[in-house]
């Protein structure tokens, strides 16, 4: 249920930004895909992007997105699989994307996060905290 609240909240809101490490120096960006998959959250990018790069030298990530007046945070370690299926379920959930990206190419990234590593928050200036791990 926890994956599945979070994964609804950032699905509703759009858009999320995701912070990265970058040797001594956090990179943030945004980002617009969010996916289950055999039971674990994705999401997606371009392998030959910086951000990629980041995330195999370390795979802890912090995404943060925004819906009305309340936001999610989600932490965990994000793990690339590189199977067809995985980037194939993700392009067919994300339609506009196969215009760039192909479940068959090098480039297209889809990486999940580690379950067990997940915590995700939800805020707002009105209620107390949601915490979920998954």
């Amino acid at each position: 249920m926890s994956m599945q609240k979070t994964y609804q909240f950032i699905k509703d809101a759009g858009h999320y930004f995701i912070a990265t490490v970058d040797k001594d120096q956090p990179r943030v960006r945004p980002f617009g895909t969010i996916h289950i998959f055999e039971g674990k959250l994705y999401i997606q990018m371009g392998r030959k992007k910086n951000v990629a790069q980041q995330i195999l030298a370390n795979g802890k990530v912090e995404l943060c997105a925004l819906k009305g007046s309340e936001w999610i945070r989600v932490s965990g370690v994000l793990v690339d699989d590189k199977r067809r299926e995985a980037k194939a379920s993700m392009l067919d959930e994300y339609e506009n994307l196969k215009s760039m990206y192909s479940a068959d190419d090098e480039n297209t990234m889809v990486l999940y996060f580690q379950p067990g590593t997940v915590t995700a928050t939800i805020w707002s200036f009105k209620n107390e905290p949601v915490v979920m791990k998954f």
